[in-house]
């Protein structure tokens, strides 16, 4: 099994082994999974092509080290717990030999409608098992698989269907988020009226809602299992073949699509996994994520089943039925390892304490937290009255391209510090650079996050645009990996991240470019040109603030402020309606055309007592006009 780290002195000496010999370190973790042929080498890197390998020559399948392996030993023990969204629906509870078994007659489904080696799949589905099941077929048979939050709308699900080039889509007919009910079958098909590539699309009855199911396309996932059997052995992988694509947002309008391959990630997630959460056997972890973004990828599904835990899967929201939803299911299901978002947490802390009043937590060892930085009033909240003072919090910090966790403290071994990272993993070389990319030493010092060195859980490259990754992540410093992200590092070394320094903002633990935002409120037909920034917010972390041009007087606001969201919502998804617009005259640019956006940055929070040099604007007098309009900006917009 994958080695674990148990003291402070070890996390020191591994670290420093990680640094001197990553090879050595990395192969003999790699010593512990199921190959099918042993690597060439374990390390190949260049970061200005840029071109990473790990474990190249290697032939093996991740599903096999998720499933197979723990057949023997493990075949009547829960594998996934999965926690409905109405909390008197029964939970189920999944054996790995009945996980075994359902993912190997769903890679025979898949098969059977001539999903191959390579071909791309988009699993559109709710936080229910058959999402996780879907991912393991795709990747059992070597078809790569592309998760798309059911939280996007049509447009966005068939912007990435088609830049995946996606063959099939897997649905379901629809779901519940809190009292919400969502059509995932009639977005679906709203989105396959624009995807020509897609031959077969899969539904699973979830909630037995009506749909409309077109002949020869559409097939019901419960009658094509009837008819498959149950046995099927795993294509053999090359470590550097595509495991899956990932979409997240960028700067400019396009998302991207981060491409993980195999053996690297395997191996990282299933070490940062068990190290980070100091993972017993059965224990049972709990994470919040949704199987939409990268936490749910690496920490619900291939992470937890590499090691043979026990994972549970959360349908709904944290408020629904009541605000003690995640308490009671804490309760239920006595869980020992608790990981959300910081949105989460301070949502909940407005509702007070009655909600965690009575319930038995006495469960908990290790608390987690992902998605954005969490302040220290919200840690404190977390720590004293959900882990009673005695669960560590590792805080952790990470990104879709990072495919697992960079830095974070190692549970109940780490000396924690509220509202820091901590310290970096073993075989993360972090460094902060000036803006001229020079390396800042010391401690007591800030700057911008960058990696120096590849880890086996990097991304290979942005799918079908290799060049973009380079231009993205590793032109702006000279071999090296930047992160986007600001970060601190005090007089003990720990790291602080401070936030983004590009233009992607990060609301509710979701990472959206300011370019798709814009780009979908460009489209009403009265806007001419809008600029989106980001403004503290006390549950979101951050929020969306617009400043609009119009192109003729507009007289009822408020009707052009509800049509613009509701197009950004109905474009992207409902997470990222802007939550106050700003109609302008013009928006303050310099001489060469270039937004000045850390103006508009300055009047979204409010901050007008210094804005700073206005002197290279073409019209300084700009910023007064928009000075003036936020101060009157209408409440009902906020």
């Amino acid at each position: 099994m994958v080695p674990q780290i148990k003291t402070f002195e070890e996390y020191k000496e591994q670290y420093e082994l990680s640094v001197n010999d990553p090879e050595a370190f990395w192969g003999n973790i790699a010593e512990n999974f199921e190959w099918k042929k042993k690597w060439n080498s374990v390390l190949e890197w260049n970061f200005s092509a840029p071109d990473i390998k790990w474990f190249n020559g290697g032939k093996l399948n991740i599903t096999e080290n998720c499933l197979d392996r723990h057949q023997a030993a493990r075949k009547n023990q829960t594998a996934i717990i999965w926690e409905p969204n109405d909390a008197n629906d029964a939970a189920r509870h999944i054996t790995y030999g009945e996980l075994f078994l359902y993912v190997q007659q769903f890679a025979n489904v898949l098969l059977a409608q001539d999903v191959k080696k390579g071909d791309r799949v988009c699993i559109y589905l709710p936080m229910i098992p058959e999402a996780a099941v879907a991912m393991l077929a795709c990747a059992r048979i070597g078809a790569i698989h592309s998760v798309v939050f059911a939280g996007f709308s049509a447009q966005s699900l068939a912007d990435r269907i088609n830049d995946a080039s996606c063959k099939l889509l897997i649905t379901a007919d629809s779901m519940m988020r809190g009292e919400k009910k969502i059509d995932l079958k009639k977005i679906a098909d709203d989105a396959m009226l624009t995807t020509p590539g897609i031959n077969k699309c899969i539904v699973f009855n979830h909630k037995s809602s009506p749909v409309q199911m077109k002949p020869e396309r559409d097939l019901w996932l419960h009658e094509l299992l009837s008819k498959v059997n149950s046995t099927h052995t795993a294509e053999v992988m090359e470590s550097e073949d595509p495991l899956f694509i990932l979409y997240t947002s960028g700067s400019t309008g396009k998302p991207k699509g981060v491409l993980h391959t195999t053996a690297g990630y395997m191996v990282y997630s299933a070490y940062t996994f068990k190290n980070v959460f100091q993972y017993k056997d059965q224990d049972v972890f709990c994470c919040t994520a949704d199987v939409g973004w990268v936490t749910g990828h690496t920490y619900i599904v291939y992470g937890p089943l590499l090691n043979g835990a026990v994972t549970l899967m959360f349908e709904g929201i944290p408020t629904y039925p009541d605000p003690g939803r995640f308490w009671n299911i804490i309760e239920k299901h006595k869980v020992n390892i608790f990981y959300t978002a910081p949105t989460a947490i301070r949502s909940l802390q407005l509702y007070g304490l009655q909600p965690v009043k009575g319930k038995d937590l006495s469960s908990l060892k290790v608390l987690g937290s992902v998605g954005e930085p969490i302040n220290e009033e919200a840690w404190q909240w977390y720590h004293k009255n959900i882990g009673n003072g005695n669960c560590p919090i590792v805080d952790t910090w990470w990104q879709t391209e990072t495919g697992g966790i960079l830095i974070s403290p190692l549970a109940h071994i780490t000396p924690l510090k509220p509202a820091f990272a901590t310290l970096p993993l073993p075989g993360i070389q972090p460094v902060l650079v000036d803006q001229k990319g020079n390396e800042i030493t010391g401690n007591g010092v800030e700057g911008n996050l960058c990696i120096k060195f590849p880890w086996p859980g990097i991304a290979r490259s942005l799918y079908g645009n290799h060049e973009r990754f380079r231009t993205t992540y590793f032109s702006t410093y000279q071999n090296k990996y930047f992160t986007g992200d600001g970060c601190k590092r005090d007089e003990d070394g720990y790291y602080r991240i401070t936030g983004r320094v590009d233009d992607v903002i990060n609301v509710s633990g979701h990472r959206i470019g300011t370019g798709e935002v814009e780009d979908a409120i460009d489209e009403h037909n009265c806007v001419i040109e809008s600029a989106v920034v980001a403004y503290p917010h006390e549950v979101k972390g951050q929020a969306l603030y617009a400043f609009v041009i119009c192109d003729r007087d507009i007289h009822n606001k408020e009707a052009v402020y509800l049509q613009i969201k509701n197009h950004v919502a109905k474009v992207i998804g409902p997470f990222a309606r802007p939550d106050k617009i700003q109609i302008v005259k013009a928006l303050p640019k310099t001489r060469s055309g270039k937004i000045m956006r850390r103006i508009l940055r300055k009047i979204a929070e409010g901050d007008i007592t210094n804005l700073g040099d206005i002197s290279t604007l073409l019209d300084p007098a700009v910023v007064d006009a928009i000075v003036a309009g936020a101060a009157g900006l209408n409440e009902k917009n906020s």
